[in-house]
């Protein structure tokens, strides 16, 4: 059986606003959250580390490898959504410059694209290719952990269980989401009916 941990980074400065591939580092609340975050992750045997090389994901990576003597691989593929022109703004300060943008952001969601930003199926087929890849690097038998972001593991969590992103709840700073390859398909720990996008080696 392949493992794989899908752990959302820390709390950061920019929370409650379009963070996307803005690069804050963690908040002092995202510090004190790491040693919560390794404690909860000693009950699995970590093999290797992932992780966005967004500062936020590195940051968070850094405290589990640092417990777990392992180095961090950085993906690029594992980076949050690309919010374009709404990087670093509030909602409210999206709907005061872009009424009409904002109305129809909500109105087609997940489909609208900020202006510059990365459209959604791109977005959607990045995480896929992602996932694809991290079966074909984990290896047998072995728990990896990879540190990424809320809409990654969205989308990721959509994708398995075949369901649009609007039914998955966003996860918390530093919670982890058990993943497991079972006949060639991902699974979420614990729900076999979430079990989606294979076959995967």
């Amino acid at each position: 059986m392949k493992t794989l941990l899908l752990i959302r980074h820390a709390h950061t400065e920019m929370a409650g606003r379009f963070c996307g591939h803005s690069d804050p580092e963690l908040s002092t609340t995202g510090r004190q959250q790491l040693s919560e975050i390794v404690t909860r992750l000693d009950q699995w045997p970590l093999s290797r580390i992932y992780a966005s090389d967004l500062k936020r994901a590195v940051q968070t990576a850094e405290a589990i490898a640092s417990i777990h003597n392992l180095p961090i691989q950085l993906r690029t593929g594992l980076r949050e959504i690309h919010f374009g022109d709404w990087e670093g703004k509030s909602w409210k300060e999206i709907e005061k410059a872009d009424p009409a943008g904002a109305s129809a952001w909500l109105t087609e969601y997940p489909y609208n694209t900020p202006p510059a930003g990365e459209a959604f199926r791109d977005f959607q087929q990045r995480v896929r290719n992602e996932l694809a890849e991290l079966a074909a690097l984990i290896h047998q038998d072995k728990v990896a952990a990879a540190v990424t972001h809320a809409g990654f593991i969205r989308t990721a969590l959509s994708l398995i269980a075949g369901t649009p992103i609007g039914s998955i709840a966003a996860t918390d700073y530093g919670a982890a989401t058990e993943l497991q390859l079972a006949h060639q398909e991902w699974c979420v720990k614990d729900l076999s009916t979430l079990c989606n996008i294979g076959p995967f080696t």
